[in-house]
């Protein structure tokens, strides 16, 4: 990559004055590279050996233009403890103060590390603030991985938010030695020109290539001169087409909302429920004890088993045949039927014992807690992610209450997400075959399967 794109500025200016320097973990490709530089004329001492995320050889160094080509989806565990010390210990003032993404795939992390050395960029004083392009090479994941506040999510949205993506590339599949799967070119850069400013260009280059006469591994395709110099010129109009599109930073982000739906239960004391209810553990916990001597032991496990005993007691007086709809109605009930058998229940113990009896009913009255506000059924919890340029309220109202007329949002837990669903803009809806015409095919293939099974049929008997 390095020789490419030294040769490649040679070409575009003769004059220009190149510095190169590159680090590489894996030992044969360090040597490749190195020996190529040397080869060059090129200063081989800037081409470092070693980790690039663990122990960075260019630290407080920046430059111009920087390349990568990560490894996909490779687990970076093993290093993740100076990763995440240096995350934690110095936030932004280092490489990785917008997050971390899962350890199943590093990806985001070499795209860090670079952007941390990118230079300062002032339009007026491009001496010594010209600022810095860079182009890497990633798979799907890094597009779309990682839900609202974590960390892939946290690393899109730092980047959009500070307005460095300026494009994304997806190129065909099996262009690679070790992969077939599609792979994408992501370009930044802190010196946007004004058209491109708050702005990011997706382009669709998945069908522009040619195939390979002999494969190289997985490779099998590859990119012409024209392919890439036509991909180079609709980067460079920056318009929409089929295969470019244009969306501003905030199309990308979304508020994902937690949207709650009322606890409702209702509560029958039949012989099944009550039978239910002695196998359920906080019906048993109530007669155990973890005191230390025996005597208080003893004495804790006697009060619960009278505590037992009156709570089966006080459901068999209840009439099996009756529904009961309010939660605080069944379990007033229970308490005082405990009560006037001489014994006590502590208020959470109870809370348990009548979540135990208690069925989800959609006619129930709603449970509220002791400020009487209602209480969220865990089974009906859902979440709905809104475009950050919509409003919240409009939208649940709109989307939500017409279904779900109880519902309501748990502000506490909104969130702030980043995603780039590039397929999504991309897709061309086909068109299905009329269903009367495909049944017909389906029948006539059927019938011409079946009629070439009695001929073979036919022929084996003779």
């Amino acid at each position: 990559m390095l020789s490419v794109a030294a040769q490649h500025v040679a070409d575009l200016n003769s004059s220009a004055r190149l510095e190169v320097y590159g680090q590489e973990l894996n030992p044969q490709t360090y040597a490749v590279a190195k020996s190529d530089i040397m080869i060059k004329g090129e200063r081989q001492e800037r081409i470092y050996f070693g980790n690039s995320l663990t122990s960075d050889k260019t630290a407080e160094m920046q430059f111009d233009y920087m390349l990568c080509n990560p490894p996909f989806g490779v687990n970076w565990k093993k290093y993740a403890d100076p990763i995440i010390e240096e995350a934690d210990r110095k936030g932004y003032q280092g490489r990785f103060g917008a997050g971390t993404p899962r350890v199943s795939d590093g990806s985001f992390l070499f795209l860090q590390h670079m952007i941390s050395k990118m230079k300062p960029y002032k339009a007026n004083d491009l001496v010594n603030a010209p600022g810095t392009r860079i182009g890497i090479v990633f798979n799907g994941s890094p597009l779309f991985t990682g839900g609202a506040g974590q960390g892939e999510s946290e690393i899109r949205r730092w980047i959009l938010e500070n307005d460095w993506l300026e494009a994304i590339i997806a190129l065909p599949d099996q262009m690679f030695y070790n992969t077939g799967i599609l792979t994408y070119i992501w370009v930044l850069s802190n010196k946007k020109e004004r058209r491109r400013q708050n702005k990011v260009q997706l382009i669709d280059a998945t069908s522009r290539f040619q195939r390979m006469r002999k494969p190289l591994g997985e490779k099998r395709k590859e990119l012409t001169d024209d392919d890439i110099a036509d991909i180079t010129r609709i980067y460079g109009a920056f318009q929409e087409t089929d295969e470019s599109k244009i969306f501003d930073t905030e199309d990308f982000g979304y508020h994902e909302i937690v949207v709650e739906r009322p606890l409702r239960l209702s509560f029958q004391a039949t012989p099944e429920a009550i039978d239910a209810l002695r196998q359920a553990k906080p019906f048993t916990d109530l007669a155990t004890s973890k005191k230390r001597t025996e005597s208080a032991r003893t004495e804790q496990i006697e009060t619960g088993r009278r505590v037992q005993d009156a709570i089966i007691a006080t459901l068999e007086t209840l009439d099996p045949e009756r529904l009961y709809l309010n939660r605080s109605e069944f379990s007033s009930l229970l308490r005082d039927g405990i009560k006037a058998r001489g014994e006590k229940i502590g208020i959470a113990a109870l809370r348990k014992i009548v979540a135990e009896l208690g069925t989800k009913n959609p006619d129930a009255d709603i449970c509220v807690d002791a400020k009487g506000n209602p209480e969220p059924d865990p089974d009906l919890r859902d979440t709905e992610q809104i475009p950050l340029r919509e409003d919240i309220d409009a939208y649940f109202q709109r989307e939500v209450i017409p279904y779900a007329p109880d519902a309501w949002i748990d502000r506490d837990k909104t969130k702030i997400g980043y995603e780039i669903p590039f397929t999504r803009y991309f897709y061309t809806y086909e068109e299905l075959g009329d269903p009367v015409e495909t049944l017909a095919e389906i029948q006539a293939l059927s019938a011409q399967i079946q009629a070439d099974i009695a001929k073979l049929f036919s022929e084996q008997v003779k």
